[in-house]
This record gives structure tokens, C-alpha cells and sequence, in this order.
């Protein structure tokens, strides 16, 4: 979508305006005003001319323009049909300098999620992935990866469905034993830069939405599953929304995120790259780790699966 159909949707946000008026603030003519008019119609939008002016009646349920539309957050989207992986669609744009873009995508053919695992990605799911040029250290980035689950979980949550989180990026429903449930949602952060510095921050959020249950591997479900359909447009407006009120307000990222915790109080196993740690979780420290009360006192650990464990 170019600048101009942006400018003339927030424009349309505040209410009717006459084909005059919008010439005006637009700087264009008003057959110009008719065109991008026009193209927005063709986009899927219900534009009445009334006697205020041209007013918007509909929005169309899905797409760059659609989410945009009344969107409460300083993002574009960049929408596609079907791609590989959103993850490597945000990695293009921001190797070209592009960031503060949402690339959402209706069904991934190449996804994956945490340790190249693979992850099902149909039509009908919200896959997204935030580009960020965020102003902290490397060793922070964990702390979007829990920000971009407290959006994800705020945005179930308002669904209708009682999500909780699994540390370190999982978004489960239920108990089902060691699982901690039935997964979701996931979340996927991939950067670029130097110790002291990042360049670019990709925080990739998939959530099985209006998906079947035959369509996802065991031990997955799905809003369709839990609660129907959602409306996908309204559900990824609040999922950014959220995400970037996180983000701004990184130091209430922890207590929120212990809010939605369901690791936290559990008796847990810990696989990491060298060793197996077990004990109590018993809270998570910044910038992300996770601390574990164990025979020989406290772990704290920063990278590493995560089972629940069931009491002996």
C-alpha cells in the first residue's frame, strides 16, 4: 500500500470528508482523490459518498490495509498470500534498512520455530513477524522474545481463551503433563548487530487461530478449536498493539510475564547444550532467565527445553 492510501485512511479514521478536503491535506487533485479512492475500494473496503463526504462503511478481513486500518501502533504491514517463513521475509526487509514493519503472512510453506524445529503453518493462522532497530545490547534481546509472549497471551486472552506461557516461548492452553499443555503459539526472535549494539530484531509470533485440529501436529490446538473462529484482522491489531506497548515500557515486561507464567511455581527439568538441570522454578530474571531452585540451591539459567514435571 503506498504513503498516499495510508495518509487517506487515517484521515478516513477520524471520520467522512469531502473530496475537497482531502485534495487539501493530500496536496493531490481531486481526480487523484478519486483514484486512490478507487484502489482502496478494490482492496475490499465500502466507501459510501455521503453528504459529509466520502465515508468508509466496511474494511475488508484481511491484508496490509485491512490491519492498518485503525491500527493503534507505529507499524506498516507488510502482507503476503502465502510465504516461506515471515521470519525470512522480515530478514530481507531488514537487511534493506527497513524496520518497524509487521510482515504477516495467511499460511507459511516453510516455517519453523525454535532450533530449526519444524512448525505447521497453514492458511488461516496469524504468523507474524515485528522488525525492530531496538536501542539495547545483544545480551537483552530475551527480553523481547518474553515481551512478544505477553502480547501474544494478552491477545489470546481477549479471544477468550486463558492462555499462559511456558517458559522460554511457548503459549499453551490446559495442563496436559509434562507439555504444560497444548501449545498455541510460539514465539521465533532472530538479530543482527554486535555486542554492543543491534542493528535489526525480528520477533516472529505464530498462532494457530481458525486452523483445524486435523491440520496441526499432536499436542497443538487452535482458537477455532477453543473458543471459534476470530477475527484475524482485530485479533493481529491487538497482538501489535500490546507488543509495542511492551516494548516501550521494557521494565514491566518481567512482572507481566510472570502474571501469565504457568513455569513458574512448577517442578521442572531443564535440558541445556551441556547438562540437565532439575528443581522448582521459582521466578525469571532480566534480561529472561529463568531461575530454578535445585538440591544445590539456585540455577539460573538463560538458554535451555523446558519440561513440567509432575509432583512425585
Amino acid at each position: 500500500m503506498n504513503e498516499t492510501r495510508r495518509t487517506l485512511l487515517s484521515i478516513f479514521e477520524e471520520g467522512p470528508a469531502t473530496g475537497p478536503q482531502l485534495a487539501d491535506r493530500l496536496d493531490i487533485s481531486r481526480a487523484a482523490v478519486w483514484k486512490q479512492v478507487e484502489a482502496l475500494r478494490d482492496d475490499g473496503f465500502s466507501i459510501d459518498s455521503t453528504d459529509a463526504g466520502y465515508e468508509i462503511t466496511g474494511v475488508p478481513d484481511y491484508g496490509a490495509a485491512a490491519i492498518e486500518f485503525g491500527l493503534n501502533a507505529p507499524y506498516t504491514v507488510d502482507y503476503r498470500d502465502s510465504v516461506s517463513s515471515t521470519n525470512d521475509r522480515a530478514r530481507q526487509l531488514a537487511n534493506e534498512g527497513t524496520v518497524d514493519v509487521a510482515v504477516v503472512a495467511d499460511e507459511q510453506t516453510g516455517s519453523r520455530g525454535r532450533l530449526k524445529r519444524s512448525w505447521t503453518a497453514p492458511s488461516g493462522g496469524v504468523w507474524c513477524s515485528v522488525v525492530f532497530e531496538p536501542d539495547l545490547p545483544a545480551a537483552h534481546v530475551p527480553l523481547v522474545a518474553l515481551a512478544a509472549g505477553v502480547a501474544t497471551v494478552a491477545a489470546c486472552r481477549e479471544a477468550g481463551v486463558d492462555a499462559h506461557l511456558k517458559w522460554p516461548n511457548d503459549v499453551l492452553v490446559g495442563d496436559d503433563g509434562e507439555r504444560g499443555g497444548q501449545k498455541l503459539a510460539g514465539i521465533l526472535t532472530e538479530m543482527e548487530g554486535e555486542a554492543d549494539r543491534i542493528s535489526w530484531l525480528i520477533a516472529g509470533i505464530g498462532v494457530n487461530a481458525n486452523i483445524d485440529a486435523t491440520e496441526l501436529p499432536a499436542g497443538a490446538t487452535s482458537l477455532r478449536e477453543l473458543v471459534g473462529d476470530v477475527d484475524r484482522r482485530i485479533f493481529v491489531q491487538r497482538l501489535l498493539e500490546s507488543l509495542a506497548e511492551q516494548v516501550a515500557n521494557p521494565d514491566g515486561v518481567l512482572d507481566q510475564w510472570r502474571q501469565y507464567s504457568s513455569t513458574l511455581g512448577m517442578d521442572v527439568r531443564v535440558e541445556t547444550t551441556n547438562r540437565v538441570i532439575e528443581g522448582r522454578a521459582v521466578d525469571v530474571q532480566f534480561p529472561g532467565a529463568l531461575v530454578v531452585e535445585t538440591e544445590a540451591g539456585e540455577e539460573v539459567v538463560h538458554a535451555g527445553d523446558c519440561e513440567h514435571l509432575r509432583p512425585t
